[in-house]
C-alpha cells in the first residue's frame, strides 16, 4: 500500500494499461453518484486518463455543471487485490473521440476485434465526447 499522490506513478500506468473496466463517478451535489463502467486509457503524456461517452449522457450533463469526477480501476477476481483511484477535474473534448473509440475497441476486444467490424462501424457512426480526467488525487492499494 502507498500513500495518495497527485499524479500517476509508472506502476499505476502499467496497471492502467491493462484492459480492465474503470468505474467512473461524477460529482452530483445532493444527488447520489451514479457509477458507470467505462473503457479508458492513460493519455500519451500520462497526465490524464481518458474515456468516451455520448454527448447527451447523464455523466456529461453532470460534468458540465460540476467538472469533478473519479475513476476506480481494480484487479479482477482471482488476482491479488489491487486498485487505483483517480479523482480530479475533467475537460470535455470533441476532437479525438473517434480515434479513442477505435483504440479502446481494439484494446478491449483484442484479436476478436476484427470479427466485430460492423459493431465498430456502428459505434463510429455515433457522436462521442472524449472525457479527460486530470488527476488531483491518486490513491492506490496493492496487497
Amino acid at each position: 500500500m502507498s500513500s495518495p499522490t497527485d499524479h500517476l506513478t509508472p506502476d499505476d500506468i502499467d496497471f492502467l494499461a491493462r484492459p480492465l473496466y474503470g468505474i467512473v463517478s461524477t460529482a452530483s451535489g445532493p444527488q447520489p453518484p451514479q457509477p458507470r463502467p467505462v473503457w479508458f486509457e492513460a493519455t500519451d503524456d500520462d497526465e490524464a486518463v481518458q474515456f468516451f461517452t455520448g454527448p447527451e449522457t447523464l455523466k456529461v450533463r453532470r460534468l458540465r455543471r460540476d467538472p469533478r469526477a473519479s475513476l476506480l480501476v481494480a484487479s479482477p477476481v482471482g488476482e491479488r487485490e489491487r486498485w487505483v483511484s483517480i479523482a480530479g477535474h475533467v475537460t470535455l473534448e470533441t476532437d479525438g473521440a473517434d480515434q479513442l473509440v477505435s483504440r479502446l475497441f481494439a484494446r478491449y476486444w483484442g484479436p476478436d476485434a476484427s470479427n466485430r467490424a460492423d459493431e465498430l462501424a456502428g459505434m463510429l457512426d455515433a457522436d462521442w465526447i472524449r472525457v479527460l480526467l486530470h488527476p488531483e488525487k491518486v490513491s492506490r492499494f496493492i496487497n
